[in-house]
């Protein structure tokens, strides 16, 4: 028996399936969720969600940020966005990257923090969006550059 995930966004609820284990990119680093956690409340970075369900290919989701509620049989992730792979755009995801890349290189109007932000949801976009052509194996790297 897994544990039941949904994955909430303002707009709408993107998933809600059982798992085996749940992957979160929590503000102080990478968590694995399984059946019978502990509770945990937490925010999250912007990074991948990764639902890992036994034999079958894991799914990768980007995320911008948001919160976790981690209960015994569930967790409820409430993001600020989320996309599974097959809904980000690569050509745009790049150059989102690109832009921020030149804007922080350029020292832009914007200020620091917001324009490093808005590269990590990007390079995360990317990476995500790159996996669907290239699933994760053990060993291969999916690059984020």
């Amino acid at each position: 028996m897994g544990i039941l995930v949904e994955i909430v966004t303002p707009r709408r609820l993107l998933f809600s399936e059982e798992v085996d284990m749940v992957t979160l990119p929590g503000a102080d680093g990478q968590m694995g969720i399984m059946r019978s956690h502990a509770p945990l409340l937490t925010t999250l970075d912007a990074g991948e969600v990764i639902l890992h369900r036994g034999s079958q290919e894991d799914e990768y989701i980007a995320i911008s940020g948001g919160i976790a509620e981690v209960r015994p049989n569930k967790v409820i992730i409430l993001a600020d966005t989320a996309e599974r792979a097959d809904e980000i755009d690569v050509t745009r995801a790049e150059a989102a990257r690109e832009r921020a890349r030149q804007m922080i290189a350029e020292g832009g109007p914007v200020q620091r923090p917001v324009l490093d932000m808005a590269l990590r949801r990007s390079r995360v976009r990317v990476k995500v969006a790159q996996r669907r052509r290239a699933p994760s194996r053990p060993g291969i790297h999916v690059s984020d550059e």
